[in-house]
């Protein structure tokens, strides 16, 4: 069975391969066309309807599951015509019911307008998201869980002792979806008074760099003065590499998530994948994922008082939540035949709809 997965080359992805082998073979991403590096895989040249009009008779199935911020609607409606012109079924997986890089939801939404109403089948994460499916467009969604984000090797790689109690505050580069001033400002004020709390505060240069593209001055002056003050642990630095980022979670004992709005979460997986604690706002369905503590964050803004409650909640208790490597293995393994089975049948004309 030859899938063209969009994108091919992510980590969840990946991951839906059976770790003993199966008969599913996910085609690579194509070459982007220009200066890119040669693993770049976005935008993907095969949402492109022309691609598809070449290119058909290489796949069985196509399987959608990032990479279409660049799309129009009506771009996308013809890339879905081209699919179908070509007798090819669409699966379409359900990761974001909001765009965490776009402000506004309009253009997210219209996305989502053509491809959940066109997609053969439907698939997504949680139960929440699901519902959400079926009252916006009235599909059925079948909900299969996230797959182990770190590799297989240090699923069971022992956490390192640690003094104290770490928390981790990472801003990347500033997605839309993040509020971190009030996030910082409560973190501040309650990580320090914590038996020996202490908070580690992550940033990309871009953001603390005049100039950059997602530089912003206001949180580069906040986080410098708790820095300056010793208030918090500022680690400016650009992309981890994958070891860098296992590291990273290994070493604190919470990592907070500062998001206003948004669906699921790879990151909150991958702290659970190593057994870091992760304390989640309540706004889409990070809580349906995996273990964790939550807190009231939306666009509507933050509720101090339970992100605080939170914290003390995690320092009083040092959770454990990790995932058993084993059990991993084998949700690996399930996720791998209900895809191909569904590819499957899908390919034979059959299938959800």
């Amino acid at each position: 069975m030859r899938v063209l997965s969009i994108p091919s080359g992510h980590v969840y992805v990946r991951h839906l391969a059976d770790p003993g082998g199966d008969d599913v073979v996910r085609l690579p991403d194509p070459p982007v066309p220009g200066d890119v590096p040669a693993a770049q895989w976005w935008p993907p040249p095969s949402l492109e309807a022309s691609w598809v009009a070449e290119n058909h008779e290489e796949f069985d199935v196509a399987h959608v599951h990032f990479g279409f911020d660049a799309r129009s609607p009506e771009q996308l409606r013809d890339w879905v015509a081209a699919l179908r012109a070509a007798g090819k079924p669409l699966v379409y997986t359900v990761h974001d019911l909001r765009n965490p890089h776009h402000g506004d939801s309009t253009a997210h939404d219209a996305q989502l307008d053509v491809l959940v109403p066109a997609a053969d089948a439907v698939l997504t994460l949680t139960h929440g998201a699901a519902r959400e499916v079926a009252r916006r467009w009235g599909r059925t969604a079948t909900v299969l869980p996230h797959p182990h984000v770190v590799p297989e090797p240090l699923l069971a790689r022992p956490r390192p002792a640690t003094d104290g109690f770490v928390v981790g505050l990472h801003l990347k580069s500033l997605r839309a979806s993040m509020d971190p001033i009030p996030v910082l400002d409560t973190l501040a004020k309650v990580v320090p008074a914590l038996p020996e709390g202490r908070l580690r505060v992550d940033v990309h240069t871009d953001v603390m760099t005049p100039g950059m593209s997602n530089h912003d001055a206001r949180v580069a002056e906040m986080v410098r003065t708790l820095d300056a003050d010793g208030v918090i642990d500022l680690h400016v630095h650009d992309f981890f590499t994958d070891d860098e980022l296992w590291d990273y979670f290994l070493g604190l004992d919470v990592s907070v998530l500062p998001y206003r709005f948004g669906t699921h979460s790879g990151w909150l997986e991958a702290c659970y994948d190593l057994g870091t604690a992760v304390v989640v706002p309540d706004c889409g369905f990070y809580r349906e994922q995996q273990p964790c503590l939550s807190y009231h964050l939306d666009e509507d803004g933050l509720d101090p008082a339970s992100l605080e409650l939170a914290l003390e909640r995690a320092h009083q208790v040092r959770p454990q939540w990790r995932a058993d490597p084993q059990t991993r293995l084998a949700e690996r393994a399930e996720l791998a035949a209900v895809h191909a089975s569904l590819y499957a049948a899908l390919a034979d004309g059959q299938g959800p709809r």
